[in-house]
């Protein structure tokens, strides 16, 4: 006899026989129908939600938000300057801090790391292009913009920023040109002098001098074309005063609007007059109830970028204090625009920078040791710009200029300790970026705060998002995907407006001999 019996019996004992078979088999057929049912139901369900989706609002707005400049660094540095000088919690939450979704990439077509003008013509266009590029693809061909797929599709349009309305970024949204600096041709066609006409309904911002005839003082332009006027030819309503912006309403007044309130940037937040010029969430308040207004009786909604433009001109100079104005500056406009999509369901908001400036690290080692520390007090003491204190400079040179120099350091910077090499270096002919940059480093020193850099980085930078739609975003994207993002959501054609801009005037984005080419001679781009 076997000492293991008989192998049926044993089969049957441990369950392994043909009737035990014959159920793991009929359980095995249940199982895999059930998959297969599940995976259907999920299938209906997800084009059923997506089918949902796209009938859920049938107008649609996009607010486009830019912080020039801003990397993740910033927004650490931000939020720890405002801990401390409003006395916060250490789990404070900024606006955007409620948000974040993810990361952007920022290289351009030509190096990793871009400029402005290549990274917001990645969100304008959908498409990596050269540094310096305005709306134009590699080969320099103009591509078809968000804005004006929108335009063309009856949305209204909006541009409302602090720096120039002809600088880089607002300049993608509405104009093309192989070269940045041609800004005297971007302001020409911000009016609508190129082949689609005139694109933007709405225009807030700074750069008057690019609108104003040579012969006019603190005209930017070589030639004698008055844009002012001719803007206004076009149905333009211009103004350039603060009164003129509060006295605006949309039930008197219509588009087309030109706003611009200062010759060249809006000051900084830190240096702006409140009785001179409005603020970004000022602007951007005003800006989205004309689009409201503008679009209340159509089923067509609305695109508008907002740029916090000078966070990123503040970063060139390594000026902290500014830089944290301008970024609670453009916070603000966060929960503005946070509550305008919580009122409005069919809108979304996106925040993202084209770039990082500055290379800023919130750590600075001036000892033989480091020290796990940066202090946000020395941050808090200072009333102006570098900027500010730097024309000063440059302008004042009465027998009494080291005690000038000392008042500057004690009353603008807030510093007591005065250092007598500050004092030697500063009463010396320099330049105003000499002076700027010195500065600012004075209060970095003493507040601990490392930049490696007067230009930009090659960072990925945060990506914020709110309201339908946005978690489309989350995780890490090119830039290019956030433009993508905008043509989905508001069902654009940028290839029919590419073809557009290309088919009749093929030369009007060039540059010419006659060309001008605006050198800002203040800030790197």
């Amino acid at each position: 006899m076997s000492t293991h019996g008989d192998p049926a019996e044993t089969e049957r004992l441990l369950g392994l026989g043909q009737e035990r078979r014959k159920t793991r088999k009929e359980v095995c057929t249940v199982i895999f129908a059930a998959v297969i049912i599940v995976a259907a139901v999920i299938v209906i369900v997800s084009l059923w939600t997506s089918l949902s989706y796209d009938d859920s609002y049938e107008k649609r707005n996009v607010i486009l938000m830019i912080s020039d400049g801003f990397g993740p660094a910033s927004e650490t540095f931000a939020r720890d300057y405002v801990q401390y000088v409003k006395k916060l919690n250490y789990n404070y939450l900024t606006p955007l801090d409620k948000i974040l979704v993810g990361s952007s990439r920022t290289r351009s077509s030509d190096s990793l790391v871009t400029d402005s003008a290549a990274g917001a013509t990645a969100f304008a266009c959908t498409i990596k292009t050269y540094n310096r590029a305005i709306g134009v693809n590699p080969e320099k061909v103009p591509c078809g913009t968000v804005l004006e797929s929108a335009k063309h599709l009856g949305l209204a349009t909006g541009l409302v920023v602090t720096s120039r309305i002809t600088h880089a970024t607002p300049a993608t949204f509405s104009a093309h040109v192989v070269d940045r600096d041609m800004e005297a041709d971007i302001a020409a066609q911000q009016i609508g002098d190129y082949p689609l006409g005139r694109q933007v309904d709405l225009m807030f911002g700074g750069g008057r001098c690019f609108f104003l005839p040579n012969s006019t003082e603190g005209s930017c332009r070589i030639d004698e074309r008055d844009l002012v006027k001719e803007s206004k030819e076009r149905g333009f309503k211009y103004f350039s005063t603060r009164k003129e912006f509060d006295d605006l309403e949309p039930r008197k007044d219509k588009f087309p609007l030109l706003g611009l309130f200062t010759l060249d940037h809006m000051s900084y937040e830190i240096d702006r007059d409140p009785t001179k010029e409005p603020s970004l969430k000022e602007m951007s308040e005003k800006a989205l109830k004309f689009l409201e207004s503008a679009t209340a009786d159509s089923d067509k909604g609305f695109f508008l970028m907002i740029e916090g433009s000078r966070i990123d001109m503040a970063a060139h100079s390594n000026d902290a204090a500014t830089h944290a104005h301008d970024i609670m500056a453009y916070h603000e406009t966060i929960d503005l625009v946070k509550k305008y999509v919580d009122k409005h369901p069919g809108t979304v908001m996106i925040s993202v920078s084209d770039h990082e400036t500055g290379g800023l690290s919130l750590a600075r080692q001036v000892s033989d040791l480091p020290q796990y520390l940066w202090y946000p007090e020395p941050v808090s003491r200072v009333k102006n710009s570098s900027f500010i204190f730097a024309q000063e400079l440059l302008n004042y040179w009465e027998n009494d200029r080291e005690t000038y120099i000392k008042n500057i350091i004690r009353s603008g910077l807030g510093i007591g300790d005065i250092d007598d090499y500050d004092v030697n270096w500063l009463n010396q002919n320099r330049t105003q970026l000499d002076y700027e940059y010195f500065l600012a480093n004075i209060t970095n020193f003493r507040a601990q705060l490392g930049w490696a850099t007067h230009g930009h980085s090659s960072v990925d930078v945060n990506l914020y998002a709110y309201g339908q739609g946005s978690d489309a975003l989350r995780g890490n994207h090119e830039n290019t995907d956030i433009g993508d993002f905008i043509v989905k959501y508001l069902n654009l054609d940028l290839d029919f407006i590419t073809y557009k801009l290309n088919s009749d005037n093929g030369t009007f984005h060039q540059a010419f001999e006659s060309t001008h080419f605006h050198n800002d001679e203040h800030h790197h781009h």
